[in-house]
This record gives C-alpha cells, structure tokens and sequence, in this order.
C-alpha cells in the first residue's frame, strides 16, 4: 500500500509543473514573436486540442473538422461586423459550430474508421461549396475583410497585445473545459469505449452517446478556436472551409502528442513558427513541414510531448 501511494504522489506534482512550464510560455510568448503570430497559435492550438478530444480520446479520425472552424468563424465575422462584443461573436461562432456538429455527428458517429473519416468529410466540402456560393455572407473567393474589434471595458482591441491577452483568457477557458471532460468519469468512459467498446457496451454504456457527445464538446472547441482566429487576423478567407485546414489540425496533433495536455498546442506552435520562418526564404514550407512530421511519426511515434513524457516516467 506505501509503495503504491509514493508512485500515485508525483503525478500530480508532474501535471502541476507542465500546467505552470505551459502557462509561463503563452504569458511570455508574444515578447518573443509577433503578438498576431503568438495569437495565431492560441487559435490553432486550441483547434488542435479540440481535434485530439475526439481522435487522441474518443479514437474517432475527422477530416472534416474545417467545417466547424469555418462556420464559427463566419458567423463570428458577421456578428464583429454587426457591431456585437466581442465575448457574445465569439459566443455566437461556437454556438453556431455547436449547431452545425448536432446532424454532422448524429449521422457520422454511428460509422466506424475510415467510414467515419470520410462522412465527416464530405460534410466539410458540403459547407465549403455552400461557403463559395453564398457570397452575401461569405464574400465568396474574395472573403471578408476589415471587421472591426469593438472595444469592451475600457480594452483597446486595436492594440495586438490587448487582443492577444483577451484571446489567451479565452483560450484558458478552452483548455480548462477541455481538461476537465477528459479528467471526468465522462472522459474516463470515453476512453474505455476507445480502447474496447465491445466490453464498454457489455456492462452497460452507450458507445454512441459518448462519442456523440464527446463529437459535440470537439466540435465546439473548434468553433471557439475559429472565432479567435477572426478576431485576432480580422479577415476570413474562403480557406478556412478547406479540406486542407482539417489535413492541417491533424498534423499539429499529431507532431505534439495526441492524448497529451499541451501536446496538440506545442504541435501548432511548430508549424506555425516554422511557416513564419520559411515564408520569407525560398525554401517551400510544404516539403520541410512535411519532413518534419515524417522525422516525427519515425522517431517520436507519440509526439514530441508525448515522448519527453515518458522519457520523463522513465
């Protein structure tokens, strides 16, 4: 019985120390890069989080995730644009995402592997062509541009940092939600549905409302992560829709560490940082990304967080 406890004692210390390592590094972060980039890699992050609650804890592979981050972040736009504050846009994107998941999940969910995948996306290219074709509220190819950020509070959105520390708020708002459903008895069932839902239904649970639920929670995140994306850049392009923004998501995941806190939030700091960098050379991003990625899922086959972790367990 000692022993058992003295092993169970450090984990909590552990999980304190990365919570205090990872809050010290988004605090500092637009210090050392541009605070726009820095807010880039809150949305992202946060994006790449909502992704591994579905795939890293739920085992459900989407590619259709583009399709939650890009609604979001219309509706977001036309709400800014409507003279609404800032908390109720974003608040209205993630509801809007929230909405969108509701029949996308209903249906998907009930699909099992590459079947799922390929439902979610074909619902994500069912809302890009919409996206082309309603131009009245998308703008079309050409996108929306110039939505304002009107003040709250006394806070001057204008300012980068000002949006940067609001965004970060709201991204800690994000995270908590995020960490405490994988850290309830909910996400603990989740996980045991991943793992083996045969034997999770044989004792009495319902796979299809934990993974519908767990689809809509993900979902939501998305959304949310959308709507910081609009308020910190101030434009949407007809990308956000895009079958790649999904491809992107699950790289980040998968370069940091699915099933890790930070794990998904240091995957898109490196791609990001690494696109900031490659952008002003002449050396293509797409080919050193994608050697990145490969030296990780060859090396590090649980992310690079997932790996100093156990490193560190060792």
């Amino acid at each position: 019985m000692t022993t058992v406890t003295a092993r169970a004692t450090p984990r909590p210390r552990s999980r304190l120390a990365w919570l205090t390592l990872g809050a010290a590094v988004l605090l500092l972060l637009p210090h050392f890069v541009y605070p726009v980039l820095a807010l880039d890699i809150l949305a992202w992050g946060l994006f790449a989080v909502a992704f591994d609650l579905l795939f890293g804890y739920s085992g459900l592979l989407s590619f259709g995730h583009a399709a939650f981050w890009g609604v979001s972040a219309y509706v977001t736009a036309y709400a800014l644009s409507h003279s609404w504050n800032v908390p109720l846009s974003l608040l209205a994107g993630a509801t809007s995402a929230l909405l969108v998941a509701i029949p996308i999940g209903f249906l998907s969910v009930r699909s099992y592997g590459i079947y799922f995948s390929m439902i979610t996306l074909a619902f994500a290219q069912m809302i890009s062509f919409l996206a082309l074709q309603l131009t009245d509220f998308t703008g079309g190819e050409n996108g929306l541009q110039g939505i304002p950020h009107p003040n709250l509070l006394g806070l001057n959105f204008d300012s980068n940092l000002v949006r940067y520390y609001f965004s970060l708020a709201v991204f800690a708002l994000g995270m908590a939600l995020a960490y405490r459903m994988v850290h309830s008895p909910f996400g603990r069932v989740t996980q045991a549905v991943r793992d083996n839902e045969v034997r999770a239904q044989s004792i009495g649970y319902a796979p299809f409302h934990f993974k519908f639920t767990a689809f809509l929670v993900s979902a939501t995140l998305a959304g949310l992560a959308g709507s910081l994306s609009v308020f910190g850049h101030g434009v949407v392009s007809l990308e956000v829709t895009n079958w790649r923004t999904s491809g992107d998501v699950v790289i980040m995941t998968l370069l940091g560490g699915t099933a890790t806190a930070f794990g998904p939030v240091f995957g898109a700091g490196i791609v990001l940082v690494l696109r900031d960098i490659l952008s002003s050379s002449n050396v293509p991003v797409g080919i050193v990304t994608g050697l990145v990625f490969v030296v990780v899922v060859l090396f590090f086959r649980a992310g690079v967080v997932g790996t100093v972790q156990k490193f560190l367990r060792r």
